[in-house]
């Protein structure tokens, strides 16, 4: 729970590197900020559980991966296995051509969609291009969000290292 002078009335909660924090006048008091901190919380549970069922599961990842190379990689890039995975803390995503399987870090499920599928269209253009050459990143930019995409991930991770160094993170990064 953060306090603000400059807040007046809003109240905000966000996930920050596994922690929820709720930002609330300074004006509240305690009664005020206990019933705030448990609305809101419930309410980015509702919100993270939502979204969580709308993503599904690995055959709605598939299908995902799927139309994404069908738009943007002429249907070339075939997967055999499209998963979320939880043991992924470094990377967003990983490839193994030799068997054409693709697993996303569910870190990734509380991103915005154009992020998650910029992920997917980088791990399915690795089923063409193994490294990372010019064809490789030529076949990346097809994806017309890729740019926008890799800024958010960058932004993300200069968060995350930020606060793993307990800096704050600057404030355009945490809302």
């Amino acid at each position: 729970m953060r306090r603000s002078a400059r807040r007046r009335r809003t109240v905000t909660a966000y996930r920050e590197m596994g922690r929820t924090v709720v930002l609330i006048p300074a004006a509240f008091s305690r009664a005020e900020e206990q019933r705030w901190v448990a609305q809101m919380v419930a309410k980015l549970r509702t919100r993270e559980e939502r979204r969580r069922r709308s993503l599904g599961g690995n055959d709605e990842l598939m299908v995902r991966a799927r139309a994404l190379s069908a738009a943007h990689l002429d249907g070339l890039a075939e997967p055999a296995s499209v998963r979320w995975v939880d043991n992924q803390q470094r990377r967003w995503g990983s490839c193994t051509p030799t068997d054409r399987s693709i697993r996303l870090s569910s870190r990734l499920q509380s991103m915005p969609d154009y992020v998650i599928d910029y992920v997917l269209v980088h791990e399915l253009v690795h089923l063409l291009e193994p490294g990372h050459d010019e064809r490789f990143w030529a076949l990346v930019a097809r994806y017309p969000r890729a740019e926008r995409a890799r800024g958010f991930l960058e932004g993300v991770e200069l968060a995350n290292t930020a606060g793993a160094a307990g800096e704050q993170p600057a404030p355009d990064l945490v809302d």
